[in-house]
């Protein structure tokens, strides 16, 4: 006997198909799970960055010169990865969504930029982005490709050579507030969305959670893709515990759209 969750898999994929061919202003959610396709490790799974090493707290980050090295040691190993990794079937399907008006946005809990790469537009980046890198102090810029070298070169800890206040990535780090703008436009994307897609996240890390709640408590559409259970999985519509390429490749098919590039056609 079937829960209301527990359909059978092409069940759950003519039922997504259903949702997202009505869907006006859809919002994509992703999470750490859809990157790992890519190359890219998640964070709080058995073999995630979080699982193996202890995370760098920013209070930490700015009062200890230590932590600081520590974080940067960290930082260019994770960028060297992310810029060898390309999307893979689920950053582009969720871009061709977009371009084909079923989705308004895109909210992505990752700092790999690979929505960006795949064509997506109105990316929403919770937790920053590790492609640019800012004085702590007085906010200059720089690409990250810049600061690597510096680190690489021996400059263990960067500093502004404007103010001499510590460089750190524009990623979110443990104990630093949420960015403002940022999670206004997704509470706004959420609140008018039709169709709530939370991709390859754990859904416990707040306040992003509480999207994909309010995006129902305003009369959205919820569906979950992730390869494990997670908080809100009662509250959904579906919930689908596949590959998250192979399901977002069934989904174009079902809605007869063609997947728009792959990372192995880049590589070619």
């Amino acid at each position: 006997m079937k829960s209301g969750n527990q359909i059978d898999d092409m069940d759950k994929l003519i039922a997504f198909c259903d949702f997202v061919r009505r869907a006006r202003r859809g919002i994509a959610f992703t999470g750490a799970g859809i990157s790992t396709e890519s190359g890219i490790p998640d964070f709080r799974g058995p073999n995630g960055v979080w699982t193996k090493e202890t995370p760098v707290l920013y209070q930490d980050f700015m009062a200890d010169r230590a932590a600081r090295v520590k974080a940067w040691e960290r930082g260019v190993r994770m960028f060297r990865r992310c810029s060898e990794a390309r999307p893979n079937e689920g950053h582009h399907a969720i871009a061709e969504l977009q371009r084909r008006g079923h989705l308004a946005a895109v909210i992505t809990q990752n700092i790999d930029g690979l929505h960006h790469d795949a064509g997506s537009s109105n990316v929403i980046e919770l937790h920053g982005t590790n492609r640019y890198c800012a004085c702590q102090h007085c906010g200059k810029e720089w690409p990250t490709s810049a600061i690597v070298v510096r680190v690489e070169q021996g400059e263990e800890a960067p500093e502004c050579d404007a103010c001499r206040g510590p460089i750190k990535t524009r990623t979110i780090s443990f104990g630093q507030s949420m960015p403002e703008g940022e999670m206004r436009r997704a509470a706004e994307a959420s609140a008018g969305a039709d169709l709530f897609i939370s991709i390859g996240s754990s859904l416990v890390v707040e306040p992003a959670a509480s999207f994909p709640r309010l995006a129902k408590q305003s009369g959205a559409r919820l569906v979950i893709l992730n390869n494990q259970e997670t908080p809100l999985d009662d509250l959904a519509d579906l919930v689908i515990r596949e590959g998250i390429g192979a399901t977002m490749r069934g989904l174009l098919q079902r809605l007869d759209l063609r997947l728009q590039g792959s990372s192995k056609e880049e590589e070619k």
